[in-house]
């Protein structure tokens, strides 16, 4: 994407031209122009494993550790930092797409951004208010329905507790109410509307053809206006509309465009920025009405993610191209404070976006998101078990809990509360929201709960969190029932029945199980739901004993302290003893285990025997008090110095009995630690040998290469394995030293020789890990370099992270300089261009008064004129553009 090079930096005014608050044309003020209004819905779904509440390593998404990691690679973070380029493909400036996007974004998803990234997190939250300050106290942000369930769909508590938790979730991060809410799927009827209503929403979005007639709001002048039919999307999208409710009560409606919002999903039109506008232009109406707005929508994702770098053209139509069109960027509430609606509609039925036979994709076979030949005759037996699931789960709760809650289904909607403090106190200091669950059980306990009480308390409410996720609309909209997401939504209602069965013994799974036969896959490894229900549902289920047997063979590699915290339960470790025998390690531990959720806790021992290599043995069994605990070391330890492994599991097995775990059994982020921990010495040992080889023939490498003949396989595999550690090894050792006063320009200089090494013996290097180690570590350079300045050392410091720069390059690991660059241009503003002004300023004073200094010179900081040039040009090598403070150089 190519932009005019002589454009300067986009001042944030840009968006509010003739922006006088006591003129009548101040577009801000008065409706009156052209409006756009560009709506991204950000979401994903929940990910999160229901027992350890975080997302294991998914590796279709690699080289991401999950699918919420490369989105945001790909569009979150680079709409928060959106790039505006000269024709040189420098920088000059960086937008925060979020201050100008009209945006929702999903409550599970800003969850993960908060515990993520909070740097990005802080920027979304952060453009919403300046959106308020431009737009009248309207920000850009909208609510979006809790966890992305289809309300149509919905029993009718349901549709409330997900509106009300999706309020209370963005009030709780935007410090305000919002005005708006986005629908799943934009699926809609008129009851959802009644509770949309009820919840104080004032507006919605949705599709042009869910619309199905129209006509002017009656007036005393025109009391009886003509119904116009727009069932075929015929809707005018530029202005707002009022829809009458059978109770009275009304919600106003915005209708994107539908034919660009579906060219900006699924052709190129947002690809050039000028193709974009023109494209926008084309729906401007020319029937010289004061004010309409364009308004388009779609998935937030499309703007990087589906459309790679599509985020640059938002940046430069928003900063650039809108203004000099004097077409002002405003959002949905601001437009309809300026706009009340003038035309009533009335929508079809129930109606979707993404679906042309109403919400049938999330309940029957109707054909949309099929393909290949595959059907969807799963998703009517799916929806039918889960709302089977969902109903028993209401008999329950209303039962059990109102023996400890004054109102129950109050208690649920209120337990956001809990949820979000939870979130919010994890991301602190990862320590639980114990007094927050305090105040909220006193709150609404029927009576003063014992601690017993409590737990089943918050499993009940826990249960009827995992009821409401099982509804994710992503389980239905896919294609096949054994994808991800069908499995997901089917985890969670396993974790629902399971804490049902535990507060009141009710064995549900057999039921669910029955139903789930009767969903057909269109795949023949599971040829049923209940069949993925237990070889991809089941196997994912934790107890108390297997997070125990995952403390137990984690503790042979990792030195726990007394209090650890292993994904959503506090480890307590209250005895622990290890002792080791030639090849053997025994180890044995008391263990209290408490969850962060429901505070249940359980007190268990463990045994675990290292074999050598692979080979695990691990048991678990309650803690019986501490005589019984002392006589299981006593035997055990005593049988160890036998030294003899098949005694040793004897006397476990007579002890802890049949059970037990192995490597296997380890949660897969911990188990794959583990499992390169203990191929490394097979691993090392392999690389000397490779490197041997290499040495011992390097000469004749170089024959080849200089006669240019065919390399043997055998040596050139054992020159790029040699050289790729050497590598390894190189980058570690300066990430070790870059801490250090003194730069480690010793190993640097290694780096760069290998480097040029592999490079004569076109060695194709395999150093994934180097690439986000030398990223960090130019990072850290750069930070240091611009925020603890040394004048001393300054022109030796910025060489060394330009070598690092080219010795990256060198070695061919793309090296991503992003928040290198976002990191100089914050400075660059901020100090490096101030700085500039005021060295110019000092030449001009000292060249007035015949090159004498005086009290009337400013004060400069340790930069000098040589120190901001050599700054500046490390700007250009970072691809800033600086050209304009190079200018002010003397």
């Amino acid at each position: 994407m190519t932009f005019a090079a002589d454009l300067q930096v986009a001042p944030a005014v840009a968006m509010s031209q003739n922006n006088d608050s006591g003129s009548s044309n101040d577009p801000l003020q008065t409706a009156t122009g052209v409006y756009v209004t560009i709506h991204g819905h950000f979401y994903q779904p929940p990910r999160e494993n229901p027992y350890l509440d975080q997302i294991e390593r998914q590796p279709s998404a690699a080289p991401f550790h999950d699918w919420n990691e490369r989105i945001h690679h790909e569009c979150y973070r680079t709409n928060a930092f959106a790039r505006v380029l000269n024709e040189q493909g420098e920088i000059i400036d960086l937008v925060n797409n979020y201050e100008y996007l009209s945006f929702n974004i999903g409550p599970t998803l800003m969850s993960w951004l908060e515990r993520y990234d909070l740097e990005v997190y802080q920027r979304i939250l952060e453009a919403d208010r300046k959106s308020c300050d431009r737009l009248n106290g309207h920000g850009n942000a909208i609510a979006q329905v809790y966890n992305h369930i289809i309300l149509p769909l919905a029993n009718e508590r349901d549709k409330y507790t997900q509106i009300r938790w999706g309020k209370a979730d963005f009030r709780s991060r935007f410090n305000r109410d919002p005005e708006g809410m986005w629908l799943a799927e934009a699926a809609v009827d008129y009851p959802t509307l009644e509770a949309l209503v009820a919840e104080d929403i004032k507006f919605i979005i949705l599709a042009p053809s869910q619309a199905e007639r129209c006509r002017e709001i009656p007036r005393e002048e025109n009391p009886d206006p003509q119904w116009l039919e727009v069932g075929g999307s015929q809707i005018d999208p530029t202005r707002p509309y009022r829809c009458f409710l059978p109770n009275g009560k009304y919600i106003d409606i915005f209708f994107y465009d539908g034919p660009i919002s579906r060219d900006m999903g699924f052709s190129n039109v947002l690809s050039n920025c000028d193709h974009f506008v023109s494209r926008l232009g084309l729906a401007v109406r020319g029937d010289h009405r004061q004010s309409q707005v364009i308004s388009v929508a779609t998935d937030g994702e499309t703007f990087g993610h589906h459309k790679h770098h599509t985020q640059m053209c938002l940046a430069y139509a928003f900063t650039q191209e809108f203004p000099r069109r004097n077409w002002t960027v405003t959002n949905f509430a601001h437009y309809l404070s300026l706009n009340q609606p003038t035309w009533e509609v009335v929508l079809k039925p129930v109606t979707a976006w993404s679906c042309a036979h109403g919400v049938d994709r999330w309940q029957d076979d109707c054909g949309c998101g099929g393909g290949g030949g595959w059907h969807q005759k799963w998703r009517r037996p799916l929806r039918d078990a889960l709302d089977w699931l969902r109903d028993e789960l209401i008999k329950i709760y209303e039962d059990t809990g109102s023996r400890f809650f004054r109102d129950p289904w109050e208690a649920r909607d209120e337990y956001i509360d809990i949820i979000r403090a939870r979130e919010a106190s994890r991301n602190v200091n990862g320590s639980p929201a114990n007094l927050e669950t305090e105040t909220f059980l006193s709150r609404h306990q029927h009576h003063q709960l014992t601690e017993s009480e409590q737990i089943d308390a918050l499993r009940l409410l826990e249960m009827q969190r995992h009821a409401l996720l099982m509804y994710t609309s992503c389980g239905w909209f896919f294609e096949e029932i054994s994808r991800p997401e069908g499995v997901q939504i089917l985890r969670y209602a396993a974790h629902a029945l399971a804490l049902a069965g535990d507060v009141t013994g009710v064995e549900l799974e057999k039921g669910l199980r029955d139903r789930l036969a009767q969903a057909p896959s269109n795949v023949a490894s599971w040829p049923t739901g209940e069949e993925v229900y237990l070889q991809l549902v089941v196997p994912s289920q934790v107890s108390f004993q297997q997070v125990a047997a995952h403390y137990a063979i984690s503790s042979l590699f990792t030195n726990y302290s007394p209090q650890e915290r292993v994904y959503c339960y506090e480890a307590h470790q209250l005895d622990y003893q290890l002792q080791r025998m030639g090849s053997l390690t025994l180890a044995v531990g008391q263990l209290q285990l408490i969850s962060e959720i429901t505070r249940e806790s359980s007190e268990l021992v463990f045994v675990v025997l290292h074999l050598g290599g692979w080979d695990f043995h691990c048991c678990i069994q309650p803690f019986m008090g501490r005589i019984a605990y002392s006589k299981i070391k006593e035997q055990l330890f005593d049988t160890l110095k036998q030294a003899s492994a098949a005694q040793i599991i004897i006397a476990i097995a007579k002890l802890f009995g049949d059970q037990t775990f192995n490597l296997q059994n380890l949660f897969a982020e911990e188990r794959h630690r583990i499992m390169q921990l203990l191929t490394q010495e097979n691993l090392t040992r392999l690389d000397q040998l490779y490197s041997q080889v290499y040495r011992d023939n390097y000469g004749v490498l170089m024959a080849f290469q200089r006669d240019e003949l065919p390399v043997p396989q055998e040596l050139q595999v054992a020159a790029e394995i040699a050289l790729s550690n050497r590598c390894l090894t190189t980058i570690k050792a300066l990430e070790q030293e870059a801490s250090d006063s003194q730069l480690p320009l010793s190993h640097l200089a290694e780096l760069e020789a290998t480097a040029t090494e592999a490079h004569h013996l076109q060695c194709n290097l395999n150093i994934p890990q180097g690439k986000p180690a030398l990223e960090k570590l130019i990072w850290r350079s750069l930070w240091q370099l611009l925020y603890k300045t040394n004048p001393e050392t300054l022109e030796e410091d910025i060489h060394y992270i330009e070598r690092l720069i080219d010795v990256g390059n060198q070695l061919q690991l793309t090296l991503s300089l992003d928040r290198c660059q976002e990191l100089y241009f914050h400075r660059l503003h901020s100090s490096i261009k101030p700085q500039c002004q005021l060295t110019i300023r000092a030449h001009e004073i000292i060249v007035s008064n015949d090159g004498t200094d005086n009290d009337e010179s400013p004060s400069l900081t340790d930069w000098n004129t040589n120190s901001l040039r050599q700054l500046l040009q490390l700007g250009e090598k970072l691809a800033v553009d600086v050209s304009a403070c190079l200018s002010l150089l003397p």
